[in-house]
């Protein structure tokens, strides 16, 4: 490292160690941004320290929890990677990480808008892409455009990287093809192959239709999550790839998790996933094919796996007021269904209906255009649903979205603040034992739906009272 570059590293260290300090926030982006100002190509320069490599993880829906899960399996071989472990995934918050942890290889969950910038610095050892769906469409544009931008990156990185790739997203499976139709180098795919888990219909949230190849509506089979699914071109025989990875038996325990059988190059194996719903099956499959071309024995995978803790605002369950509080991101139409198909799960095991928090924020990091709550399907929860609290700078929208899809409005509130609208859920929580004449420890679960700039505002409040650990720790 030369002198001039050692002094800018050791410059942004020292900004970042006074960002923490002040309890202010800013840890995992602040440094970075200092030394990508000072020094534009230090992803490059400390990244070529790696010498076992980068992992780059890539997905609209999952990328924390896929990175998170790559992270335990190697934690249980011992190996601990450099790792934007509080999700900060532009270029600053890698930069951040690479100048603050020190480690012999590279684990990085990359916004998908970024990722080409940060391959193209880091030349990636492995590549995991998990899927593309329509979110923040005023900042990312049209997925078929993602999809082109990634389609130059991953043959770009072909010759020097491995991926894994999803072969239930047809946007994502196509990467693994040239332009003319041959597999690439290096490719694992993965995805499910259980039918009893496919839905009943294709969903109104459902973005891939046409073939990238020719244009044609594709025909599917089947469909898992959104789009994701098994399907083919009927005009030029582009079709799903045979997953080396897949879950062939699938048993869905709502907020307990789930159960799977997975087939892999190396064997079967038994995966229970203490995360709830069908899409954290698909980032454990994406985990799996990580771990084994990271050289992670299966079953030493599945171990892994069995032990993982929830990603910061994804399930994780936090104690307030005596109230258990479950937090579950919701930012796209996809990701929003999947939640709520896991809480019917939840509604059906109670009995009673279920009590929930949703916090609907129009920020930049958000997207400013909210419309995609209408082609959610809370529907769903109709019946199922006991007490809701609406909150954010879009609370009136999202109450208005509960009542045209058939909630009872004596049931929904709006509260457009953070702190007293949870502060009012928790309430009615405890009120309802009281009711009950439960003792307070059996008081109902308050299901917090936020998205993401509502979600650092719950985690700041919670933190702030002493019940969480601030998320940039």
């Amino acid at each position: 490292m030369s002198a001039g570059f050692a002094t800018k590293v050791a410059l942004a260290r020292g900004i970042g160690a006074a960002s923490r300090a002040s309890g202010r926030g800013g840890g995992t982006t602040l440094p970075g941004r200092v030394l990508l100002r000072l020094a534009p190509d230090a992803i490059a320069r400390l990244g070529d320290r790696l010498d076992g490599g980068a992992t780059v993880v890539s997905a609209t829906n999952g990328k924390t929890t896929t990175a998170g899960m790559i992270a335990a399996i190697l934690a249980a071989e011992g190996r601990q990677p450099v790792h934007n472990r509080a999700g900060s995934n532009m270029t600053w918050g890698v930069a951040t990480a690479l100048l603050e942890q020190r480690g012999h290889e590279g684990l990085f969950e990359v916004d998908e808008a970024w990722l080409p910038r940060v391959s193209e610095q880091l030349h990636p050892r492995l590549v995991v892409l998990g899927n593309l769906f329509r979110d923040q469409l005023d900042r990312y544009g049209e997925m078929e455009a993602l999809a082109d931008d990634w389609a130059r990156t991953v043959a770009a990185c072909e010759g020097h990287s491995a991926f894994a790739l999803n072969a239930d997203d047809p946007l994502i499976a196509d990467l693994g093809r040239n332009p003319e139709g041959r597999p690439r180098e290096g490719v694992l795919y993965f995805g499910i192959d259980d039918p009893s888990q496919a839905l009943p219909e294709l969903q109104h949230a459902f973005d891939a239709k046409h073939c990238r190849r020719c244009g044609h509506p594709y025909e599917y089979e089947r469909a898992f999550v959104g789009h994701l699914g098994h399907y083919s071109c009927p005009n030029c025989g582009a079709k799903r790839p045979r997953p080396d990875v897949a879950a062939t038996a699938i048993e869905l325990h709502g907020m307990e998790g789930s159960r799977s059988t997975i087939r892999t190059p190396e064997g079967e194996i038994e995966l229970e996933l203490p995360l709830p719903g069908l899409y954290n099956v698909y980032n454990a499959l994406a985990a799996v094919a990580a771990g084994i071309r990271l050289g992670v024995a299966p079953k030493r995978i599945a171990a892994a796996l069995a032990e993982m803790k929830a990603a910061f605002g994804r399930v994780e369950t936090i104690e307030v007021g005596g109230v258990p509080v479950s937090i579950l991101l919701i930012k796209n139409p996809a990701g929003a269904n999947e939640v709520l198909r896991t809480l019917l799960l939840e509604a059906e095991d109670e009995g009673e209906g279920i009590d929930l928090w949703i916090a609907l924020n129009d920020r930049i990091a958000d997207g400013r255009d909210v419309s995609w709550i209408w082609d959610a399907d809370f529907e769903l929860l109709d019946s199922a649903v006991r007490r809701v609290v609406c909150a954010g700078t879009r609370a009136p929208e999202m109450a208005l979205r509960l009542k045209y899809a058939g909630w009872p409005t004596d049931r929904i509130e709006v509260i457009p603040a953070i702190e007293p609208s949870l502060d009012a859920a928790v309430a009615a929580a405890r009120d309802v034992a009281s009711l009950m004449g439960a003792p307070m420890s059996r008081a109902p679960r308050v299901f917090a739906l936020p998205t993401y700039t509502a979600l650092l505002e719950l985690r700041k409040l919670l933190a702030d009272r002493g019940l969480a650990k601030e998320f940039w720790r």
